[in-house]
């Protein structure tokens, strides 16, 4: 019980620091700027890319607002697909969205370095996957680096293994989580 507690308190908190809210168009060079700050260069979604994401797909973001600076602190931004399984292809063509796919491929969680720690990683996750059960989506499938399985697990995704995904050279594992379960 005093978890659950926790929980909510630390839920409150969050919500009374941050807003969070579908990216707005002007938004795009902010969050073109958090992942280079994010990801080294191999594995950093570039910036045109970025911008090309934001036009196409502004409701597959979900940013959370520093209520005090009005800046993007953090966000998450993926794709609606009907295809099950992640494939690099996702991260560089955003015509790939498909608005009505069952499946989300998530291409990105950012928060800025002084951010972390505050479990803002873990609220973005929660919220975006609520929001997608919503829609009615059928499960969410990201690629991560091995020393990221621990923390996406806690947030409720399965590891599936090594991936078919070889992004900038490395290592990914596959990670879902279904949300029709």
């Amino acid at each position: 019980m005093e978890t659950i507690q926790n929980e909510i308190m630390k839920n409150e908190k969050l919500h009374d620091k941050f807003e969070f809210r579908d990216i707005l168009p002007e938004e795009g060079e902010q969050t073109a700027e958090i992942e280079r700050i994010c990801f080294p260069p191999n594995e950093a979604c570039s910036r045109k890319m970025m911008l090309e994401r934001v036009a196409k797909a502004p409701e597959m973001f979900l940013v959370a607002v520093d209520r005090n600076t009005g800046k993007i602190a953090g966000f998450l931004n993926g794709l609606a697909t009907s295809e099950t399984r992640f494939r690099d292809e996702f991260f560089i063509d955003a015509d790939l969205y498909e608005p009505d796919g069952k499946h989300i491929m998530l291409l990105g969680l950012d928060v800025l370095p002084e951010y972390r720690g505050q479990g803002l990683a873990t609220e973005l996750m929660r919220r975006y996957l609520q929001r997608e059960q919503e829609k009615e989506r059928c499960q969410v499938t990201l690629t991560c680096l091995e020393g990221k399985i621990k923390m996406y697990e806690k947030m409720g995704f399965r590891n599936k293994g090594i991936s078919d995904s070889v992004w900038g050279g490395e290592q990914w594992y596959d990670m879902s989580c279904r949300l029709d379960d």
